[in-house]
């Protein structure tokens, strides 16, 4: 992938995550790359093009964060501090969540939750010592989940919100034991 070209990526990533589809405006990004308006449709044909590339580029982000969460220990500080810096992949997966009543939408969520959903529940058992099984800890996790995109924004998605988020969530799991 040329620079340009992961330029534009990067960029239209980073505005579908705050903004959503209706901010991918390519003119205001192309003044963001530091690029003309017209380079957008040398490598891109049009929106829907381009839209799939940021899709594939957010499989490609959660495999990424799916290997740290794996590799953490505890959720804090450990996940909290992989999730603060992955910060922007959360909020586009939140993006896609409001917007999946979009079949590509949808079906990317599905795969981003699986790919990073799958990891976290491991993790969150471990950390939480939680004799329910695989079954009610899915169940839960989606909940959690479900709450979790519901109450992330730019502003609170930090070390400190998550870890009230998680103490929070924690005592709820528990009175399901």
């Amino acid at each position: 992938m040329t620079e340009s070209k992961n330029s534009w990526i990067q960029v239209g990533y980073e505005t579908f995550a705050i903004s959503g589809e209706s901010g991918l405006k390519i003119e205001k990004i192309a003044k963001a790359v530091g690029v003309s308006k017209s380079s957008f449709y040398h490598y891109f044909a049009d929106m829907e093009i381009f839209i799939e590339a940021l899709l594939q580029h957010h499989l490609e982000k959660s495999k990424v964060l799916a290997e740290k969460e794996r590799k953490a220990n505890n959720i804090d500080p450990e996940l909290i501090a992989i999730l603060v810096t992955h910060k922007t992949d959360l909020l586009f997966n939140r993006q896609l969540r409001f917007n999946q009543q979009i079949e590509s939408y949808k079906e990317i969520l599905d795969k981003s939750n699986q790919i990073i959903g799958n990891e976290f529940i491991v993790l969150w058992a471990k950390d939480m010592a939680l004799n329910l099984s695989h079954q009610q800890l899915k169940g839960l996790f989606e909940l959690g989940l479900e709450n979790f995109f519901l109450q992330i924004n730019p502003q609170n998605l930090n070390h400190q919100w998550l870890s009230a988020y998680f103490k929070d969530l924690k005592r709820i799991a528990k009175n399901f034991e």
